[in-house]
């Protein structure tokens, strides 16, 4: 059987266990443990020279890891600077807080290089191995593979979103970047919207032929698809299920007391509009007198890249905003808004998730958003809670069921808000068997197996043209 080697900026820790792993690592290790699979990427270690340091081997779970160190500067540049100073912001729409430099540049690409010449290190004698690279820190790594002869299948998968041309081509090199992609077999997406936007920055570059979803470049064609992330459905039920009963749950269903539950559970991060999301909660504490007193809204945003200034400047923006809601609409036994950067394992926030009225999802714009699909796989299906998603997720393609609302309409959220609070039982039921069908058709190992076969087909049809 061939073998898989993975590829990402980031392992999973071998500390963790697979019921607390994240959607991404579920899926793959779902991949890795069926073709004695290989896992390779940064151990989040910084060293002075990291070019000395051979890859460190583990296994986990059946499936074997080697990951390596970077130093600080690369780092710096390739990780903080590149990856989340330019491509980050741009790729969601926020062209405004670009900041390139040549340095960042040259960095985000000699990391690259060291990534592939650590995978090319690691390819079997035999030679048969498929190589999946992904995300948006590793876009140039399958060109830098190429240019070291591996001729292996290699994939790639996007998980952030694609954003049109007029904010592509902003990108200093762009041309390039289209076809250092342009070096893999297969190059999968997260929606629809996201693959059209590829297809047309690649048109409009110049760089390569668009026929299809077909793109053709130096003779070689590379197939597209859109191939839509998700979760353990069975694994998330069983934890919120698990969750629920747990102390932490319990006392949080006594400080409620008995009043409805909002929950938000985000990684702090400006594109996840969480400052808008606030406004909406204060519009609807002013708009509805009947929630005075009442709701309560629990916000889990733990902190990240706390390195980045921006960053630091929106964590203090929240705590201002919380507590200039607090302030104003607190009374000596009812807090509205609960505003946490604090961490909590899998279990505990599928348990919070399970006992809520609603679930608010409003990323100014998100590749797909897991927790849209974690929110409703944590539901009791005889009590659901509504799903209040924005439609700038990917989630918002797939889910129907979701109530869907424009994450920059602050006083339409605050009515969706209240709507989502007041709706019957017997239309909270309906929406969420209808949310519950689709992330049950396409889950996390459909997700693996799809592209996985989707890449194989592609450079079985490469080799066969003779490619």
């Amino acid at each position: 059987m061939k073998q898989l080697i993975v590829v990402s900026n980031r392992v999973p820790s071998p500390d963790k266990d697979s019921g607390s792993q994240g959607g991404l690592a579920v899926g793959v290790m779902n991949a890795l443990s069926r073709t004695r699979g290989l896992w390779m990427g940064w151990n989040g270690q910084l060293v002075d020279d990291a070019e000395q340091h051979a890859p460190e081997s583990y296994e986990n779970e059946g499936v074997q890891f080697a990951t390596f160190p970077l130093t600080e500067q690369e780092h710096e540049l390739f990780y903080v600077g590149y990856s989340n100073e330019v491509l980050w912001p741009l790729f969601h729409y926020r062209s405004d807080m670009v900041e390139y430099s040549r340095e960042k540049d040259a960095g985000y690409q000699y990391v690259n290089e060291r990534f592939a010449r650590q995978v090319a290190g690691q390819i079997p004698e035999d030679g048969d191995a498929t190589i999946w690279v992904h995300d948006y820190q590793l876009l140039s790594t399958g060109h830098y593979l190429r240019t070291m002869n591996v001729e292996n299948p290699i994939g790639f998968f996007l998980h952030i979103p694609v954003p049109p041309w007029e904010v592509f081509r902003i990108l200093p090199h762009h041309e390039r970047m289209i076809e250092h992609l342009c070096a893999y077999d297969t190059i999968g997406f997260q929606t629809a919207t996201d693959l059209r936007h590829f297809l047309e920055n690649v048109e409009r570059s110049g760089v390569a032929i668009v026929e299809g979803n077909t793109v053709i470049y130096d003779h070689r064609r590379i197939n597209t698809g859109v191939f839509p992330i998700s979760i353990d459905v069975d694994t998330a039920r069983e934890m919120a299920e698990k969750g629920e009963q747990s102390s932490r749950s319990k006392r949080l269903k006594d400080s409620l007391q008995g009043g409805p539950l909002i929950i938000g559970v985000d990684r702090l991060d400006y594109s996840k509009g969480l400052y808008k999301r606030f406004q909406a909660f204060e519009q609807l504490l002013e708009n509805t007198h009947t929630r005075y007193g009442n709701v309560t809204y629990l916000q889990i945003a733990p902190l990240s890249r706390t390195g980045v200034e921006r960053y630091a400047s929106l964590r203090r923006e929240l705590e201002r905003v919380a507590g200039h809601v607090n302030g104003r609409f607190s009374t000596y036994d009812w807090m509205p808004l609960r505003y946490l950067n604090t961490g909590y394992d899998r279990e505990t926030l599928m348990g919070f998730m399970r006992q809520s009225r609603v679930g608010l999802v409003t990323p100014l714009r998100d590749g797909m958003n897991l927790v849209a699909k974690e929110y409703v796989a944590a539901q009791d299906p005889e009590d659901p809670g509504v799903l209040l998603l924005s439609n700038m997720a990917g989630a918002a393609e797939e889910l129907d069921g979701a109530m869907l609302c424009n994450p920059f309409d602050v006083e339409e959220m605050a009515d969706m808000l209240d709507a989502a609070l007041s709706m019957s039982l017997e239309e909270r039921k309906e929406r969420w068997q209808r949310l519950h069908r689709v992330i049950s058709t396409n889950d996390i190992h459909r997700w693996g197996e799809s592209f996985v076969t989707a890449l194989d087909q592609s450079a079985a049809a490469r080799h066969a043209d003779g490619q």
